[in-house]
């Protein structure tokens, strides 16, 4: 007879504990323990600890195979010198962007999970991707009707006589559908929808999503399909379900975007075939979503030339190189207190920057309100935003307009010193092909740097005192 368990589990971390706590010992959230039922057969309670001090004894091995696999047969430790490591032949899909994130295309086994908001386009690119792949696809939906997925394919186009859809929710009919067709890509329409016969608890439940992701990376590994799983995120903008979720896959790939912009990112979180620098960009039309190969010329692509508080930025997002645009409004504070406000920008670094401007350029901001906007829609964390924030900052407290093809690269630190950047050459690069004229960057980055293998004047600057004058005075 079945012995029944019955544990915990947090819903947001997927932590669990004996009994139930008003706050997560492990996350620290209130009230996301939840009560779930474990179910254990009696020969997996006999295998549960097997003890390491019996595998020379046949006894043990007779009793309790697990020890070293079934009777006692498994793999055996050999030296690293012994392994012959090859290179993996991925499969390529006709999406340019996919393939970058993931690091040169789709591994064979691998199973990655796709997460992102509701309707930020996660199950459009991955149909999109099915449909235009050119091979087997078996796509499974837990979440919409078959014929509402054949209206979207409808909408997207492409080839669906390679593309196989079914609707199941339960892992043990979906796996033999599966081993069936033998697809050379599999879709799964979301986790969370999956329950498993094994467990007795409903389906999107910690246990459900953690058991179902189990059997799922046991059938990649097992026939070399690749699995793509689509999750859920909380309200926080992580994947919904256990962290251990994370863990189980072979890659996380995080949607990203505003509902109110037509572009959307593709980031990398974890990936064990490539790098996690690499980032993918697409713009959402009627007609599915399409790959930016030149994010530079959709982000600069309605700037005016003749206003001020507008500057230009060569940053990275990732390895990628990319210009913004940053706009900023200085203007004469009405009420009492002066506005600090910032869009897609750390508020607590504008404080600072306008800190070194008063103190380091002599720049009165005391009495000024202060708006800054990343334009597109972008939120940037990247350090070399600095430089341009301060031209942008002093160009509209002068109301003076920056020449459009002037570009700014580099960090500013509290002394009002111009500090160096990483990868200085891509973005010099990306500004010198994009047809801009000069860039402005620290002193202490043009070390070992070639000016004359550039088109672009290179200006280096080492306070912020120097930007001024050149630009402003």
């Amino acid at each position: 007879m079945a012995k029944t368990k019955v544990a915990f589990f947090c819903r947001n971390c997927g932590a669990e504990s004996p009994k139930w706590m008003g706050q997560c010992p492990s996350c620290r959230e209130w009230n996301t323990l939840v009560e779930e039922k474990v179910v254990k057969s009696k020969n997996e309670r006999l295998n549960d600890k097997p003890d390491w001090r019996d595998v020379n004894d046949n006894a043990a091995l007779k009793n309790n195979g697990n020890a070293l696999g079934p009777m006692g047969k498994g793999p055996k430790p050999i030296p690293l010198t012994d392994v012959v490591a090859g290179e993996v032949d991925r499969l390529l899909s006709p999406d340019r962007e996919l393939n970058r994130v993931l690091g040169g295309g789709i591994v064979p086994g691998s199973i990655v999970l796709f997460g992102g908001q509701p309707g930020i386009g996660k199950s459009t690119l991955l149909l999109q991707v099915a449909l235009r792949l050119g091979h087997t696809v078996l796509y499974c939906s837990g979440e919409e009707s078959e014929e509402q997925i054949k209206m979207r394919a409808d909408r997207l186009g492409g080839d669906m006589s390679n593309c196989y859809l079914i609707t199941e929710t339960n892992t043990s009919k979906l796996l033999k559908h599966a081993a069936a067709i033998k697809p050379d890509l599999f879709i799964v329409d979301s986790i969370q929808t999956l329950a498993s016969p094994h467990m007795d608890s409903m389906a999107g439940t910690v246990s459900q999503v953690r058991e179902c992701s189990h059997e799922l990376q046991r059938f990649a590994k097992e026939s070399g399909i690749p699995t793509f799983l689509i999750g859920h995120i909380t309200k926080e903008g992580s994947i919904a379900g256990p962290k251990l979720l994370e863990h189980i896959v072979d890659a996380v790939l995080q949607f990203e975007g505003d509902r109110n912009y037509t572009y959307r990112i593709l980031r990398t979180l974890k990936n064990r075939f490539g790098s996690t620098d690499e980032l993918g960009i697409y713009q959402m039309e009627q007609s599915g979503l399409r790959e930016v190969s030149n994010p530079s010329e959709l982000l600069l692509s309605e700037r005016d030339e003749d206003l001020s508080g507008s500057a230009v930025c060569a940053t990275l997002e990732g390895m990628r190189p990319m210009l913004v645009e940053v706009q900023a409004l200085v203007s004469t504070a009405v009420y009492g207190s002066p506005q600090r406000t910032s869009t897609g920008y750390d508020p607590k670094r504008l404080n600072m920057l306008l800190a070194v401007l008063e103190k380091r350029a002599g720049l009165p901001l005391g009495n000024q309100d202060v708006f800054l906007n990343i334009a597109g829609g972008l939120k940037v964390d990247d350090p070399a935003v600095d430089l341009s924030i301060v031209a942008a900052l002093l160009s509209s407290a002068m109301d003076v307009t920056i020449p459009p093809e002037v570009a700014f690269a580099g960090e500013v630190g509290l002394s009002g010193e111009i500090r160096a950047v990483t990868r200085i050459e891509q973005r010099i690069q990306e500004a010198d092909r994009l047809g801009f004229r000069r860039v402005y960057v620290s002193k202490y980055n043009v070390k070992g740097l070639d000016p004359d293998r550039y088109g672009i004047r290179i200006i280096t600057l080492a306070t912020v005192r120097e930007l001024y004058e050149d630009l402003f005075a």
